[in-house]
């Protein structure tokens, strides 16, 4: 006979969560570290209930804000490299819907996160719950359906036996290097409550083996030909660098054979920048280096990553008629794009295999070559000097205040930035020696990520200092994880760059026929009508203040320094508010991004920006 055991759905899922594991390398990780939560009437007395007595192993974390701490849990996951999770609880109705922009977020950047919205009720007896969302033509409908497009397995439980089958999928797609992303198990709360007979069985110990999958004989075959003909070949190194593990087998790939490695901003810290044969960031935020290059190449190895428009700058980026682009990726779907030659393999396995490959026909670039991409190497670094050294009498310029933060930063410190035009100069003049320091929410460039994902990101390194760079617009959409910070006692820095408003949206407005309109942080003017008053003024170190952060005000990099050194002496997190001109960041170089620019308009400037548009459409290569 089956042996059983009688638990309410909610602690079957608990007692499943803490027994998953996964296995890289010979290695086990516990796969389901904690749970963060809010509690409401969806939930509080199902999976609260079993979190509240319960007995397990899972932490319970009070987030402030649905949305934050699932950005919490994603940046969590995203810094272990997939290895380790969180799960994420919510009520029904709002505190649900707070967590689909960032469900959204994990399932663009392929990480891995659980969530356990609330739902209405199954048996629909007490039929308009309190925040019940009624669709008359469809009653199966609920606030938690908004979920689907934006998750990679979605299952709603309406009775408690489904939990079993719902979790075993659950997990195929977690612990899938190819289809992970947001999981989301939709929970009604009368379900969450009601027992069942689970057998025994089910919460034995599971070991999801992350096997590396090889890179078959005639991709090798067909790659090495293609290389082997390559003069001046170039490596984009992405993500799925670091989830590989990777970063040694590619630093040492490309001093072998004389590639330059030009990186993603998720794949950035892959290679240390003091590597001759590192050229930096590519695309719109690239260097002038990697973009040169890229535009001359004549073969592209991708490995690990689905070239954005931010990465080709929309399609323009590689402007050789005779480029091959090859893509050693394990997911199929990236590894088709742009044309591409698939290479499906593990990134460390696929790069050991093309390196012993290419050693037996002694394949190496040419001299000139290596000494062209020395000296781009060089002449970027003079370029980053030049940019970190920039000053204005009018005020702080924003380069030179990032030159500051990466000279008193140590080498093993992370940084962590989602959006804005802070992702562009760091991603072109950040200079990281060591993997996983660098810590960029690009994928989705979701505002207001940035403080959540620092928490995130300090407890999965809780040795290292983790300091926040954020502009004033992301930091007011979403910073009430820094409260969790405090409470929990994991000390972040978080270096607010005030220029009163989101100006690079802004900017690119105005690089595309605008005078600026609904950008800047100001007070309506009673002559215009418009926001284009006096500018709008935020106690940033205050605000900080009251929720129990160390904070300052820096009026200048003078100040800066020295508050640096305080803030790492704090034990508790810090907050450094420091005004910033507008438009201090650094430009384009040798790039392009697309965005649609009116073709009817009754401003000259913007028809003009049309007509530019459509000459540099003409440049993009069309797939």
């Amino acid at each position: 006979m089956t042996k059983t055991i009688r638990l309410t759905m909610a602690q079957a899922l608990l007692k499943f969560l803490d027994n998953q594991y996964v296995e890289m390398d010979g290695k086990e990780h516990k796969f389901v570290k904690g749970i963060f939560g809010i509690f409401g009437h969806g939930n509080v007395t199902g999976i609260g209930e079993a979190l509240e007595y319960f007995s397990t192993n899972l932490t319970y974390f009070q987030g402030h804000n649905e949305q934050g701490m699932v950005h919490a849990a994603t940046a969590y996951a995203k810094q272990k490299n997939r290895l380790e999770i969180f799960a994420c609880t919510s009520s029904i109705g709002p505190g649900a819907l707070n967590m689909v922009t960032a469900a959204a977020t994990a399932t663009v950047n392929r990480i891995p996160v659980l969530l356990l919205p609330g739902d209405i009720f199954a048996c629909r007896q007490p039929d308009p719950v309190l925040q019940q969302i009624e669709v008359p033509s469809d009653y199966t409908i609920s606030a938690n359906d908004c979920f689907k497009p934006v998750s990679k397995y979605w299952d709603r439980i309406n009775r408690p036996e489904q939990l079993m089958t719902a979790l075993l999928n659950a997990f195929r797609v977690l612990t899938d290097p190819v289809d992970t992303g947001a999981v989301t198990l939709c929970l009604p709360q009368d379900v969450q409550a009601e027992a069942y007979d689970y057998p025994l069985s089910f919460f034995d110990k599971r070991i999801y083996h992350l096997d590396r999958r090889p890179l078959v004989t005639r991709a090798l075959q067909e790659a090495v030909e293609k290389i082997s003909h390559a003069k001046q070949p170039l490596i984009i190194a992405g993500g799925g660098v670091h989830y590989s593990l990777a970063c040694a087998e590619l630093e040492d790939f490309a001093n072998t054979f004389g590639i330059p490695v030009a990186e993603t901003q998720a794949g950035k810290s892959a290679i240390s920048y003091q590597n001759t044969m590192s050229v930096g960031g590519i695309g719109v935020t690239g260097t002038l280096a990697a973009n040169s290059l890229a535009k001359d190449a004549d073969l592209i190895l991708v490995i690990g990553s689905r070239l954005s428009d931010f990465t080709t700058t929309s399609k323009a980026a590689f402007q050789n008629h005779d480029v091959t682009l090859l893509h050693l990726n394990v997911s199929a779907f990236d590894g088709y794009k742009m044309n591409g030659t698939l290479l499906q393999a593990d990134a460390k396995q696929g790069l050991i295999a093309l390196k012993q490959a290419l050693l037996a026909i002694n394949y190496k670039t040419s001299e000139p070559y290596q000494d062209l991409i020395k000296n781009y190497h060089q002449a970027w670094h003079k370029e980053v000097n030049r940019l970190y050294q920039l000053t204005n009498p009018a005020g702080n310029c924003q380069t030179n205040i990032l030159g500051v933060l990466n000279e008193f930063v140590g080498d093993t410190d992370i940084i962590v930035c989602a959006a804005g035009s802070l992702p562009g100069d760091l991603h072109r003049l950040w200079r990281n020696t060591q993997p996983k320091t660098y810590h960029l929410e690009y994928g989705f460039s979701c505002m207001g990520y940035e403080v959540a994902g620092g928490l995130g990101v300090k407890m999965a390194n809780p040795d290292a200092e983790v300091y926040v760079i954020v502009g004033d617009g992301s930091y007011i959409m979403m910073h009430s994880e820094l409260l969790t910070s405090i409470q929990e006692d994991y000390k972040i820095n978080i270096i607010i760059l005030n220029n009163s408003g989101y100006q690079c949206i802004n900017g690119l407005q105005r690089a595309n026929g605008s005078k600026g309109f609904g950008n800047e942080f100001r007070h309506r003017s009673k002559h215009t009508n418009r926001l284009d008053g006096k500018p709008l003024f935020v106690d940033f170190t205050q605000y900080a203040a009251g929720l129990g952060a160390k904070s300052y005000f820096a009026n200048d990099v003078i100040e800066l320094k020295k508050m640096l050194q305080q803030a790492k002496h704090e034990t508790c997190s810090t907050v450094i508010n420091m005004n910033v001109l507008p438009d201090s960041m650094s430009k384009g170089y040798e790039s392009w991004w697309r965005v649609g620019i009116a073709e009817v308009s009754q401003e000259q400037e913007v028809l003009s920006a049309h007509q530019n548009m459509n000459e540099k459409i003409k440049t993009a290569k069309v797939y």
